[in-house]
């Protein structure tokens, strides 16, 4: 894992080892830089995962034509690497190396065989390539300066950070596609869109189990410790039980306030699988204290995320005192059907919209969950996996139909969400975790009840009317996003480059309405219950 960025088309070194000391906290290991006279520079901040003593960055093919930084992990290293060995002369046990003798064979078309997650920029001669994972679990984002002289420069980073004093548009690669130096890009994967399968549900979920099983073995490929994030929910339970099979002494994470329902629920999970259990007590001043900095982490001041990003943030610096590498459960609610709002899909008999917004929500995964994954853990050089966005488990459920997903109770006035997953992982955990209702990590840590707390102490009451009129182009809904707007522009100005990049995945559901609130939740989600309708009558 490392943090990754370069310019093409140009040679001036000082400014990419200024880009990479601010993303520093990617990669505290090390610090390498590869010029190419004439035509560029590319540098890598690394984390050391595989191979710590040797899978130094920039990597190098043998006769050094082409030149690697890569930021990520490849799951089938092991499989690629008896491929390639009879042909390549591989100088580390780096996962990222094959990326280069792959790219040897078989150009640009190696990426459609990286099973992983990814953000890296590869030298072939005087062309420069970039890629991103096919969720886009990994960032990756670039802009191209066109000079006096009518020269275009790429310039590249990991987060948009190192890329804040551009003064040409910057926007994020694409999750499943690749870019070269002259402009040239290319899709190679997208969230598939199947349709769905008829078949036994206990078949279903007996391939689901096979598919997560398999997932969580190869995402627990490492040459350091590593551990899980465990909220006591569904999908972070999971996980630790399977990786708990495949690991003698699992360390597991929880933060929460006193008596919140994700403690309790991690300590019980933690004892039924004999883990090596880590938590924080929070208090109201961890709040307080980290709220600027997640915000300046984060790029970003949806307030979905950034209450979301705050015990994230926690959690991760308490993991990072244990661990190099952590296992997550995001991806399961959008695949198998987590969030409430889509119960109003099943009420209007919409299946064929709500199968649609499953496969929405998975695409778009990268602009909003996983950037707060990112985000809060390398912010503490923490590597963090997506067991459940493994590709093949992402196809498998995209085949399966709403009826497994979703279970009509045995009072026929509610749904069971996640039912098929809920039935793969049957036995191994305690009932009262496996039929656990879905309760969000903000929710289940008491973190978003006390969002209250954040305005008074940062003064933002009445916030989001000033914000309004100031800033009429965001259409600001909330006090409490106000206040996260605020806290961006003190930490980089009234920058393009970070407010041009914030998903409007939240914020165009509150665009469709004028009103403006002190109450930032309530209002919130009867704005997207609303959306939800509009889209459902529609």
């Amino acid at each position: 894992m490392c943090g990754i960025a370069g310019q093409w088309g140009a040679v001036d070194e000082p400014k990419v080892r200024d880009m990479l000391r601010t993303i520093a906290h990617r990669g505290p290991d090390a610090e390498g830089v590869h010029v190419s006279p004439g035509h560029g520079v590319i540098g890598s901040r690394r984390l050391a995962i595989m191979d710590p003593e040797h899978g130094h960055q920039p990597l190098y093919s043998e006769d050094r034509s082409r030149v690697l930084v890569a930021n990520g992990e490849i799951y089938n290293y092991p499989s690629l690497r008896r491929e390639l060995s009879g042909r390549h002369a591989l100088a580390t046990g780096s996962d990222s190396e094959i990326i280069i003798h792959l790219h040897e064979d078989l150009g640009d078309a190696a990426t459609a065989r990286l099973d992983g997650m990814f953000g890296f920029a590869l030298v072939a001669g005087p062309r420069l390539l970039l890629a991103r994972d096919p969720l886009g679990i990994k960032p990756l984002y670039y802009g191209f300066e066109t000079k006096g002289d009518g020269r275009r420069v790429l310039h590249f980073a990991s987060e948009l950070k190192a890329l804040a004093d551009a003064s040409f548009p910057i926007r994020a690669l694409s999750p499943g596609s690749t870019l070269d130096s002259d402009g040239v890009s290319h899709t190679f994967y997208k969230v598939p869109l199947h349709k769905p399968e008829d078949r036994d549900p206990l078949e279903w979920a007996r391939r689901v189990r096979e598919a997560l099983a398999a997932s969580v073995e190869r995402h627990l490929m490492s040459d350091v410790p590593v551990g899980v994030f465990l909220s006591g929910g569904l999908d972070s339970s999971i996980v630790a039980a399977l990786a708990r099979r495949y690991v003698t002494q699992l360390h597991t994470f929880s933060v929460g306030f006193e008596g919140s329902q994700d403690l309790e629920a991690a300590r019980r999970v933690a004892a039924h699988l004999g883990t090596i259990h880590h938590e924080r007590i929070l208090t109201v001043d961890d709040l307080i204290t980290v709220m600027p900095e997640v915000v300046r982490q984060m790029e970003h001041f949806a307030p979905e995320l950034v209450t979301h990003a705050i015990p994230t943030w926690h959690a991760a610096k308490l993991a990072r005192e244990h661990v190099k590498v952590v296992l997550v459960g995001e991806g399961a609610d959008e695949l198998f059907g987590g969030y409430g709002y889509f119960k109003r899909y099943l009420r209007a008999g919409k299946t064929d919209l709500l199968w649609r917004e499953l496969h929405r929500c998975t695409a778009t995964l990268h602009a909003n969950n996983l950037q707060r994954v990112d985000r809060m853990t390398m912010a503490h050089g923490l590597e963090a996996r997506v067991p459940f966005l493994d590709t093949a488990l992402v196809d498998l459920a995209m085949r399966i139909p709403i009826s497994a997903k979703f279970h009509m109770d045995a009072s026929g006035a509610d749904w069971t969400e996640k039912w098929v997953l809920r039935l793969a992982c049957d036995g191994l955990l305690p009932d009262e975790i496996l039929w656990r209702p879905k309760a969000a990590f903000g929710h289940g840590s008491g973190v978003v009840e006390r969002a209250e707390v954040l305005l008074d102490a940062y003064g933002a009451h009445g916030l989001g009317a000033e914000a309004a009129r100031r800033y009429p182009h965001w259409r600001i809904a909330t006090d409490e996003e106000a206040m996260y707007h605020r806290v961006l522009i003190e930490a980089y100005g009234d920058n393009p480059v970070f407010l041009n990049n914030c998903d409007r995945w939240i914020l165009d559901i509150l665009r469709s309405d004028p009103k403006r609130t002190v109450k930032p939740r309530r209002r919130l989600w009867q704005r997207i219950r609303r959306w939800v309708g509009d889209r459902i009558r529609r």
